[in-house]
C-alpha cells in the first residue's frame, strides 16, 4: 500500500473505532482478531523466517502495517478521537498498540524501515513539549508509551529538563532542612571498597545532591581538590570502570562485547548489595550527564527501561547477542523436522556450578516432560527466557533498585535500548571539532588564536583519523564519544591549560604564566614533555611546543599510550 491508501485506511478505522463503541461488529471483530494473531506470530517468528523467508508477511507488508499502526495509535490519542481514559480500556486500541510496540522493538534490534519512519513529521515538537510540561494526559501517554514519534534530540532535552527541575527542588529542600553536602574519604587503593562502604546505604534523595570526595593517595597523604566537583567525576568513573571489569566477575561480556550481570556473581559476599550500589553509581552518572565508556547488553538495558514488561516480549529475539551457540541450537530445534524423541530433550537444563552439575526445571515437573513437535516452540522460548532472565533475575532486580533510586522509571520509558546506550555513553558519530572548539575554555595564557592552539585544531582536523579523534576525547574526558546534545552540555567544560616545562604541579593562572603564555616566552623547547590530562576536570595540559610537528607527535603518542591522570 502507498502512504495515501494507508492514511485512508486509518481514517476509516478511526471512524469505526468511534462509532462501534461495543466493538461487536463483524468488521471490528475481524480487525481485532487479525492484529491479535499477527502479534502472536511476531513473538514466535525468528529473523530467518521474518526477513529471509518473509513468511507469513513480506517485509514490505510489515512496513505498511507498522505505518498504519503508528498513525492509528498516534491519531487516536493526539486528535482526541476518544477520551484518553476510554482509549486505555478499549480492546481495539490495545491490540493495535501491542502490535506496534512489538514491531517497533524488532526494528530497534534489526532495522528494516527507512530513517525517520516512526516520527510524526507534522507534529511541532515545541507545541507537544509544552503540552507535556502542562501535564496534558494525551501528551504524557505519547511520551511514555510511543515516544518514538518524537525526535530523539527533543526527548534528550526533555530528560535533561526533568533532571534540572528535580535538582532545583531537592536543592531548595536541602536548604530549608539545612542539610550539608555529603563528604567521603576514598583511598586510591580501595576506591570500590571505600565507595561502597560510605555510599551504598545512602538513599537516592541524598545521592542526587552534591557528593564531595577527598582522595588519600598511595602514600597515605591527602590529595588536593576536595572542593572541586570534578574530583567526584573521577571517583565515579573509577568505580564504574572497576566494577564493570569482567575480571571481577560481577559482569560478563556477550559475544558482541557488551556487559551483563554474571550468573556466577554470587561468589562475592554481599553481591546483591554490590549490584544495587553500582546501579546507583551508574544512575548518578546519567543524572549528572557524565558519559561513561561502557556498553551494556541490549536485553539488560530493556529491563532497566521497562521494555520487558509487555506480555508480548520475547527473549529469543536477543539471545544471539548473548549466547550465539545456544541461539543456533534452539533455532535448530525449532526448525527440526525429524522425530523429536531422537534429541532426548526435556523441559530442564543442566548447569555446571563450581564443578557441580545442577538441573533447573523450565516449568514445574519439567525434567519429566519430553520436548515434542507440539511443544518445542514453548521449550525454545522458556530456555531463552531462563538464559536471559531467570538465571540472573536477582542481580537484575538489585541493579534496577539502585538505578531507579536515582533515575525515575517514567523518564526512562522515553528511550529505546540503543537510545539509552547513547544517553549513557554519548553519540556514536564523529567528533564535531567546530562545536568542541566553540565550547573550549583556555587557561595559563592560551587563547583561541595562540599558535599552539591553532596547531592543535589543525592537527585534529587534518592529521588525526576518526579513531584518533575519539582517542583524543577519551584521553581528556575519559569517554570516547561526544555528549548527545553537543559539547555545550559537557560538564565540566572542555579546557586546555598551558603548563611550564618545570611545572611539577599546575598552580593555575598565575600572572607570570598568563604573561608568558601570551608572549610565548620559554627558556627551552619542551620536546621531552608529553601532554597530560586531568580527566576529572576534562582538562588537557599542553606544554608550549615550538614546532607543530612536535605537538602532533607528542599528542599522538600520548593518546595511544594513555599517559593518564594527573590531579592538580
Amino acid at each position: 500500500l502507498v502512504a495515501g491508501d494507508i492514511e485512508s485506511a486509518v481514517n476509516h478505522y478511526l471512524q469505526l473505532f468511534v462509532s462501534d463503541k461495543t466493538q461487536s461488529s463483524a468488521e471490528s471483530l475481524s480487525f481485532i482478531v487479525f492484529f491479535e494473531s499477527a502479534t502472536y506470530l511476531m513473538t514466535i517468528l525468528d529473523d530467518y523466517e521474518l526477513f529471509t523467508l518473509e513468511k507469513p508477511f513480506q517485509v514490505r507488508q510489515l512496513i505498511s502495517m507498522a505505518y498504519f499502526c503508528n498513525l492509528f495509535i498516534f491519531r487516536s490519542v493526539w486528535e482526541k478521537t476518544v477520551d484518553i481514559d476510554d482509549v486505555l480500556r478499549n480492546c481495539t486500541f490495545n491490540v493495535v498498540l501491542g502490535f506496534l510496540l512489538l514491531i517497533y522493538s524488532r526494528d530497534c534490534r534489526r532495522p528494516f524501515v527507512p530513517k525517520d519512519f516512526w516520527l510524526m513529521k507534522d507534529l511541532k515538537s515545541s507545541v507537544f513539549l509544552n503540552e507535556v510540561n502542562r501535564g496534558n494526559k494525551k501528551a504524557l501517554f505519547i511520551i511514555q508509551r510511543i515516544p518514538h514519534v518524537i525526535p530523539h534530540r527533543e526527548r534528550i532535552k526533555l530528560f535533561r529538563k526533568y533532571v534540572a527541575s528535580e535538582k532545583a527542588s531537592l536543592a531548595a529542600a536541602r536548604l530549608f532542612e539545612d542539610q550539608m553536602s555529603v563528604i567521603i574519604t576514598i583511598h586510591r587503593a580501595r576506591i570500590v571498597e571505600d565507595g561502597f562502604r560510605q555510599l551504598s546505604q545512602l538513599p537516592g534523595r541524598i545521592l542526587k545532591g552534591i557528593v564531595r570526595v577527598k582522595f588519600i593517595n598511595e602514600q597515605g597523604l591527602d590529595e588536593p581538590g576536595i572542593d572541586q566537583d570534578g574530583v567526584f567525576k573521577e571517583f565515579l568513573e573509577e568505580v564504574i570502570k572497576n566494577i564493570f571489569d569482567p575480571a571481577l566477575n560481577l559482569f560478563k561480556l556477550t559475544s558482541e562485547g557488551h556487559l551483563y550481570p554474571s550468573p556466577t556473581s554470587y561468589i562475592h559476599e554481599n553481591y546483591l548489595l554490590l549490584f544495587e550500589f553500582i546501579g546507583k553509581m551508574l544512575g548518578k552518572a546519567v543524572y549528572e550527564g557524565i558519559c561513561v565508556d561502557i556498553l551494556l547488553a541490549s536485553f539488560f538495558i530493556n529491563h532497566l527501561i521497562g521494555r520487558t514488561a509487555s506480555k508480548y516480549h520475547s527473549s529469543i529475539d536477543e539471545l544471539s547477542s548473548l549466547d550465539a551457540d545456544l541461539y543456533k541450537q534452539l533455532t535448530f530445534i525449532k526448525h527440526y523436522e525429524g522425530d523429536m524423541n531422537d534429541l532426548g530433550l526435556t523441559f530442564a537444563c543442566d548447569e555446571d556450578i563450581l564443578g557441580e552439575v545442577v538441573t533447573h526445571e523450565l516449568r514445574p515437573g519439567g525434567r519429566t516432560i519430553p520436548v515434542t513437535k507440539e511443544n518445542k516452540i514453548s521449550y525454545v522460548h522458556l530456555m531463552a527466557h531462563y538464559r536471559m532472565f531467570v538465571q540472573i533475575k536477582d542481580q537484575i532486580a538489585a541493579f534496577m533498585r539502585g538505578f531507579h533510586a536515582i533515575i525515575s522509571p517514567e523518564w526512562l520509558r522515553m528511550f529505546s535500548a540503543d537510545e539509552f546506550q547513547r544517553l549513557l555513553s554519548g553519540d556514536t558519530c564523529d567528533i564535531d571539532l567546530h562545536d568542541l572548539r566553540k565550547h573550549t575554555q583556555y587557561f595559563g595564557g592560551f587563547h583561541n588564536n595562540h599558535r599552539v592552539i591553532v596547531w592543535l585544531w589543525e592537527i585534529l582536523a587534518n592529521d588525526f583519523s576518526v579513531e584518533e579523534r575519539r582517542l583524543f576525547l577519551k584521553f581528556v574526558t575519559s569517554c570516547s564519544k561526544p555528549p548527545l546534545l553537543g559539547f555545550e552540555y559537557l560538564e565540566p567544560p572542555f579546557s586546555i591549560r598551558c603548563v611550564e616545562v618545570n611545572d611539577d604541579e599546575d598552580e593555575g593562572d598565575t600572572l607570570g604564566s598568563v604573561i608568558r603564555g601570551f608572549l610565548a616566552i620559554r627558556k627551552e623547547d619542551p620536546v621531552s614533555r608529553l601532554p597530560t590530562t586531568s580527566t576529572c576536570f576534562n582538562l588537557l595540559k599542553l606544554p608550549n611546543y615550538h614546532r607543530k610537528s612536535t605537538l602532533r607527535d607528542k599528542l599522538r603518542y600520548a593518546i595511544h599510550c594513555g599517559t593518564g591522570f594527573e590531579l592538580s
